[in-house]
């Protein structure tokens, strides 16, 4: 009997090992598949018009020179089977975006060939650019010119009012309508059931994976932590690419698609 019982043992311990293994392989591969930070336009879907580049990259280092804060636009060919949200964070803390004080970094992400955006805002700004408003964002700047075809205005657009969430004192920005949730739609029971249903759904997927979906970022996060050198005054490095120090994100911000 205590033969069998070691052995159940072992062989159990051999399935998680392998799991484990599994898992961390999962991660080594998503985190290789990363793109490069090569500057604070990384256009890898090739959607953004040259000028529209250049316009919106000039807003961007006026706006680090002024306030400190990271805002990195980045596309992507493939989210690589991910849903944006993991995959947003990875590149957030690969990247190191923001200040290493103030972890005062943002990421807009466009995924054109799954026809999802996201938000992802570092620690230091969660108070400041927060859910609700990169939400608003989202559906009042960018989904509809992206729905129309237009990706380089729309990013234009979203990171023109990101901006001015983060520049600019709340009692000013509250007045500009394209940055107010609309009340009646907020209420309307619609958006209360389709938001039930994803509460139920992501109740079940913890339930069911949530150990899964534990080893996988824990092991996500050592690669991350221990595979950067980058530098972390957050400018361009010795070998042309750009660099930030910051890097900590809790998942807060917004997704949306169109």
């Amino acid at each position: 009997m205590a033969v069998r019982t070691s052995f159940l043992f072992a062989r159990d311990g051999l399935r998680l090992g392998t799991g484990l293994a599994a898992l961390l392989l999962t991660a080594v591969a998503a985190f290789a598949a990363l793109p490069a930070l090569t500057g604070r336009v990384v256009d890898q879907a090739n959607i953004i018009p040259a000028a529209t580049r250049s316009a919106i990259e000039a807003k961007l280092v006026d706006l680090e020179q002024k306030s400190g804060i990271q805002l990195v636009v980045a596309t992507v060919t493939s989210l690589d089977g991910q849903e944006i949200e993991p995959y947003a964070n990875a590149l957030f803390r690969s990247w190191k975006l923001g200040e290493k004080a103030k972890n005062n970094g943002v990421l807009l992400l466009v995924a054109p060939n799954e026809k999802r955006v996201r938000i992802e805002v570092g620690y230091g700004l969660e108070g400041t650019l927060t859910d609700a408003l990169s939400k608003v964002i989202i559906t009042n700047a960018i989904a509809p010119r992206f729905k129309a075809g237009d990706f380089g205005d729309g990013i234009a657009r979203g990171v023109d009012d990101i901006i001015t969430v983060l520049t600019t004192d709340s009692s000013e920005w509250q007045k500009r309508p394209s940055l107010r949730l609309d009340k009646q739609d907020s209420r309307d029971p619609v958006n209360w059931l389709i938001i039930a249903g994803v509460i139920v759904v992501l109740i079940l997927l913890i339930v069911s994976s949530g150990f899964r979906w534990f080893f996988f970022n824990v092991a996500l996060n050592i690669l991350l932590s221990s595979g950067s050198s980058r530098s972390s005054n957050g400018s361009f490095s010795s070998s042309g690419g750009f660099s930030g120090g910051g890097g900590s994100s809790g998942g807060a911000g917004a997704s949306g698609s169109w």
